[in-house]
């Protein structure tokens, strides 16, 4: 599992480079988002490559069965 992490970077005229590492999928836009909204105006948008991938899911299916012989 990664760790997720936003990083923030202030320039001298008071504009904010965010990066989120750590994250896949879309979920990171919900994660940002009242952040952003408290910076101002989004000037841009670069989607990493973690934004493409798919969130791993792991699903366990079980199957017990049991039959008798006639002996």
């Amino acid at each position: 599992m990664n760790m997720e992490t936003l990083e923030f970077i202030i320039y001298p005229d008071g504009r904010v480079k965010e990066t989120v590492t750590g994250i896949v999928g879309a979920s990171c836009q919900e994660v940002t988002a009242a952040i952003e909204a408290q910076l101002g105006r989004v000037l841009s948008n670069e989607k990493t490559s973690q934004y493409y991938q798919q969130p791993i899911t792991e699903s366990t299916k079980a199957t017990n069965r049991a039959s008798f012989s006639d002996w």
